[in-house]
Parts: structure tokens; sequence; C-alpha cells
């Protein structure tokens, strides 16, 4: 993987993960208690030896640049580095990020240093563990000028999903966006049988998804990123290389997610604190790395806790219930609270006992849950301030809220925004407790 270079691509608005990228880009959004989306492609590249990493950033970046700065830090004498690309002004060019493809071509300089011979292209924002290098091997051995990583599923999923059309040989021959008709599938179908034949059970799927993941030579993505004007990977680049280029599939059968939505995010983390997690943070082999925080242990004095993920920092008092849960770092839950089907994504730092002595005098809730408040199938962001006996669930089962509000209902899930107030006794039906 020497000759190889990894492009992490974090720029994007993450509108439909709103309000939590309201302060923050979407790969600096919290998963699992304790890291951070970006997490998750940088530690794949860690695992394979690919240790010359760029992450493209553009919108809310700050957040993900202090992250990135603190957490990876390679040795002087490995020559690998993580660094940071943000949106500029240069003499080439004055505009922000136009697409995938356009991040790209603003930092193409980058590619061209010598030593390069493969670009591989990430998203920041999926859940995944993958070998690169077995990626690598395949595109070399099939003298492929692109390849992309292709998930098999049913066709029941395809719908949502941009599915390839490939050869007898594995090469990509076709691609349509997000099929939806009997006729369009029948167009970009694989025969279960050859999923068989090359090592991936079948189990009725019959088409191959796009993971956005790619690997391009380097001569070749230099080549249409300075000849044509694409800002997209996905809608352009790729099915235009598909029409002039080798395009071949990788096949990969493990977990993937793409948490692009609050609802795929909230089932997502929930689905890692079941007993039997689709994707596993306690593999000896492909630990998840993130910033080292030097936190002390939870402490849970008498609570309650079924099915749940707790942080490092956390102190939950007696007679707390936590079940189906994901519990964030430095997390303060009060006596007698219930949280059930929730995400709490805990605090930057830990309060003083001045400070929370000044927040009592304020008529201020301290940072964390006071005591007797439920919280129900809600995600609560960083830094909240939740008082005493406080309601925080979608009881009248509402997909959306109207407005933004410091508790508002995305996907049908009640968000509660980063360093929201809500006073003692609030609840949903009296929104004006809220600050």
């Amino acid at each position: 993987m020497q000759n190889c270079l990894a492009l992490v691509l974090g720029g994007g608005r993450g509108t439909r993960l709103f309000p939590l990228t309201k302060y923050r880009s979407k790969p600096a959004v919290p998963v699992a208690g304790k890291y951070r989306l970006i997490d998750i492609p940088l530690s794949n590249c860690i695992h394979c030896g690919l240790n010359r990493i760029y992450v493209l950033t553009q919108f809310n970046s700050v957040s993900l640049h202090r992250h990135i700065r603190r957490a990876y830090n390679f040795d002087s004498f490995s020559g690998g580095f993580v660094e940071l690309l943000a949106a500029q002004q240069t003499l080439e060019s004055a505009d922000w990020y136009q697409g995938t493809a356009d991040a790209v071509r603003q930092n193409i300089r980058y590619l061209q240093q010598p030593g390069i011979d493969y670009v591989l292209i990430l998203s920041g924002d999926q859940l995944y563990h993958m070998d690169f290098r077995h990626m690598l091997a395949t595109h070399q051995a099939s003298g492929a000028d692109v390849s992309i990583a292709t998930l098999p599923v049913h066709a029941a999923e395809a719908a949502g999903l941009g599915i390839m059309r490939i050869n007898d040989t594995g090469r990509v021959i076709g691609f349509l966006e997000k099929p939806k008709t009997p006729a369009e599938l029948s167009h970009v179908r694989t025969e279960p049988a050859w999923l068989d034949q090359h090592g991936i059970e079948s189990r009725g799927r019959d088409c191959l998804a796009s993971m956005g993941i790619y690997l391009f030579n380097r001569n070749a993505l230099i080549d249409v990123l300075t000849k044509t004007d694409y800002h997209d990977f996905g809608k352009e680049v790729f099915p235009a290389s598909i029409r002039a280029r080798h395009v071949q599939a990788y096949l990969f059968d493990g977990y993937w997610e793409d948490i692009g939505t609050i609802s795929s995010f909230y089932k997502t983390n929930l689905a890692l604190a079941s007993p039997d997690p689709p994707f596993r943070l306690d593999l000896p082999d492909q630990p998840v790395y993130t910033r080292a925080r030097f936190l002390p242990p939870a402490r849970i004095d008498g609570a309650t806790i079924k099915r749940s993920l707790i942080s490092d920092g956390c102190q939950i008092d007696s007679g707390a219930v936590i079940e189906n849960s994901v519990i964030g770092l430095r997390c303060q839950i009060g006596r007698g609270v219930t949280i059930r089907d929730s995400i709490l994504m805990g605090a930057d730092e830990f309060q003083t006992p001045a400070e929370i002595e000044a927040d009592r005098r304020a008529g201020r809730p301290p940072i964390g849950i006071g005591e007797g408040s439920v919280i129900e199938g809600a995600i609560i962001d960083k830094n909240c301030r939740i008082g005493r006996n406080v309601r925080v669930m979608n009881d009248r089962r509402l997909l959306a809220s109207n407005e933004e509000s410091a508790a508002m209902v995305v996907d049908g899930v009640v968000v509660v925004q980063k360093d929201a107030v809500l006073f003692d006794g609030w609840h949903a039906a009296s929104p004006a407790a809220a600050g």
C-alpha cells in the first residue's frame, strides 16, 4: 500500500443529518458513544498499512480538524500522515467545492506527487470493516483503470442504491441509479450463481450495489479530472468511466451502512448496543482508533442497565434504568432517570463543583440528565442541560416537527440539539420551558 494514497471525502453539508450537523461536519458526528464517523475509514486505512491520507473538508469543519489533529499522529520514520484539505481560494480556483469530484480536482496537485500509483476514494460517513489490500490485489489482477467496491443486495433494496451490471469477468458494463421497476432491475441483475462461484453466498441476492468506495489508477484519475468538468464521482465520473475505461467490481460481503439520515444514524447506533451487533467494536485485530481522552471509568451506583453501551467518564446514580441505549462520554445521569431506545452523546468537559453550584443558583440545570427524567426514542446531542422530571419522547408519533427548536422531531426521532437547555418539568407539550 506504500504507493497508494487515500482521499476521504468529508466536505458535504450533511443536510439529511441536521440538526446533528448544525455545528459540525458529517464525519465529525459522534457514533457508538466514544468515536466519530471519520474514525471508521481512517482506522480501515491504518489496519492495511495505508498511511498517507488526506481528508477533504468544507462545512463546519473546526471540530473535525481538532479531532484529527489530536487523534492521528504518526511517527516521523513511517512517512505517514493524516492531513486536512479544507476548501480555500487559490490561483486556480476561487470557488467552494462543487461536488466530490470537484473537491479532488481542486487538490489535484497532491495526487501529482512522486511515488503515487493508486488513489483510493472513501466516504467519511460509512460504517464497515474492509481490508483495502484485497481490493488493490483484485484491481491489479484484473488490469483495471478503476475498481468499485460492491455489495450484494436483494432486488427489494435496490430502489435506494446505485446498481452495477457486470460481465462474467466482473467488469462493470452498466450502471443504474435507484432502479425501481422490474424492467429496470432486469437490466442490472446479477445471477446469484455467479456470486456463489466467486466465493459469495448469494442467499437470494441478485443485485450489486455501489458502496461509494473507488480505487483509481492515479494517471486515469488525473486524466478524467483535467479533461472534464464533472463535479460528482457517483453521478458523473463513475458512469463515464464505465464507457471509456476498464472498471472492475470488487465483491464485498461484510457489514456496511451508509449513515446519511437521522433514521439510519439512530438505528445503526442502537444496533451496536445489541448482544450480537452487526458491526463489532471489539475485534482485537481491527480496533477502531480515536482520540485518547484519559477519562476515568464509568461509575454506576444501583442502576439497572440492559443492552446498552456505556462510555468512559459517566456517572449513573441509583434507581436509573437504561435499556437499549448508547451513553456517550462524561454523561451525568441522576437518580431515578429512565432512558430507553435513546442515544446520549455526552459532554465535552466535566463541570467543576463550583460551576454546578453556579448553575443551581442561576436556576439553570447543570450539564447532564436531572433526577426523575424520562428519555425515550431520542437523540440527545452534546452538552445538553436536562432538568428534573423532564419528559423527552415522541408521544404524538410525529414524523417531523414543523419548525426547528431545542427539541425537534426528525424521521420520527426526537433530537435535542447541542447545548440545549430543558428546564425542570419540561415536556414536548410545553416548549416554552426550553432554552
